[in-house]
């Protein structure tokens, strides 16, 4: 997966709906503090948004199995993060509220069945890697600073691996034609989100 998007359109690979505006990654080479405080809480919630799933579904084998090194590969992301401020001479700033997501939560499934609640964490995870990886590619490819771009280029890799794995753990639990109508509502709901987000060179998402 993560060579294919080396040579094919992103977008179309991940089914995102609509691409970032191109402005952006003009806008994070003027805030890299920023952008680089944002991506490193990222990663951090990144894992332990896996740890609270195999919390709350520990009874699911293959869930647990295959979250368990993610958890350890998103903290690994996060360090790395933090060890590209330091030799920066940047500083790690305060963490802010992620509009982006809390929209993807306000469409989750609030009751419902296990099942349901299931699908819609596992998506809505898989939902961000998916943007993460887009965006992700979009600075391995725009950003003038040559040892950021490659360093992005290798999160970018990582994130697909991410979203495919979302996706394969919500078909392992959940009927493939339910997992596919469901994921179509949350492609078409996420375009929304970002088409009305504002675009700001200090946030990953």
């Amino acid at each position: 997966m993560a060579q294919e998007i080396l040579s094919e359109d992103t977008r179309n690979i991940l089914g995102l709906q609509l691409p970032t505006d191109p402005r952006w990654v003009n806008l994070i080479e003027k805030s890299l503090e920023e952008i680089l405080t944002d991506h490193a809480y990222c990663e951090q919630k990144a894992a332990t948004s896996c740890i609270s799933l195999i919390q709350c579904y520990s009874d699911k084998e293959k869930l647990v199995t295959e979250l368990s090194p993610i958890v350890t590969e998103e903290w690994g992301h996060f360090r790395l993060v933090l060890a590209e401020l330091k030799k920066r001479n940047l500083k790690l700033g305060k963490q802010r509220k992620d509009e982006y997501v809390n929209k993807l939560i306000e469409f989750q499934i609030k009751g419902g069945s296990i099942k349901d609640r299931l699908l819609d964490q596992l998506l809505t995870m898989a939902l961000i890697e998916a943007r993460s990886c887009e965006r992700f590619k979009r600075l391995s490819e725009g950003l003038q600073d040559k040892y950021l771009s490659n360093f992005y280029r290798r999160f970018m890799e990582s994130e697909a691996g991410h979203y495919t794995l979302f996706i394969e753990l919500a078909e392992s639990y959940i009927e493939k034609e339910k997992v596919r109508i469901r994921w179509k509502e949350w492609l078409a709901y996420e375009a929304g989100i970002i088409g009305n987000l504002e675009i700001r060179g200090d946030r990953i998402h």
